[in-house]
């Protein structure tokens, strides 16, 4: 089966240039656990909208993508890797000490790559709606990280990279690939449990 597997220029997701054509990706959306305590709050500014290069994006995001994969099957994982402000780090790292009664996750995100044939950026992975997962685990540890020290991949604003593995809540849900402007295919991601 392919895999669906992008690493994402960090450096363009911040500061946008319309003259280059690498790969951006935003994490919109996630909710860790349950209540607000464990929302990330979407707080990264004046990101430029790749398909309108003039404009910036809708909202702010809670991170800026610097990898993303995903064996493209209905119970495999989704692992991200993005940048995140220095309140997200915070928020996440008082989480990662205490403990989870609920390991659920919901989140969004978008990625975007240039078409060099239609010669325009196109969504090359996203969601249309939420999507509701649960923390992967590698052994009895969520595989879920952040950063001790600043990135250095930009120097403002300051940002930590966090690592997660989310793997699907038990009902269908739908991940949208393109592999160019036009060329799109949806996925299913998770299963609806049967009934016995």
């Amino acid at each position: 089966m392919p895999q669906f597997s992008r690493a994402l220029d960090v450096y363009q997701g911040f500061n946008f240039k319309k003259d280059k054509q690498a790969p951006v990706g935003y994490v919109t959306e996630m909710q860790l656990g349950e209540g607000d305590n464990f929302k990330l709050t979407a707080d990264q500014e004046t990101i430029k909208n790749p398909l309108q290069p003039d404009q910036n994006l809708d909202s702010k995001v809670v991170g800026v993508l610097n990898h993303y994969l995903w064996e493209t099957g209905v119970t495999d994982a989704i692992y991200l890797s993005a940048q995140i402000s220095t309140a997200n780090k915070q928020k996440l790292a008082a989480a990662l000490m205490g403990t989870w009664s609920s390991v659920d996750v919901k989140f969004n995100y978008v990625i975007y790559e240039y078409d060099q044939l239609q010669k325009k950026y196109f969504k090359s992975n996203w969601s249309d709606a939420l999507l509701e997962g649960v923390l992967e685990k590698n052994g009895d540890d969520l595989n879920l990280s952040v950063a001790d020290s600043p990135s250095t991949e930009v120097q403002s604003p300051s940002v930590y990279a966090m690592q997660i593995g989310i793997k699907p809540q038990t009902k269908e849900q739908a991940v949208n690939m393109s592999t160019g402007v036009g060329l799109q295919v949806v996925k299913q991601w998770g299963v609806t449990e049967t009934a016995r």
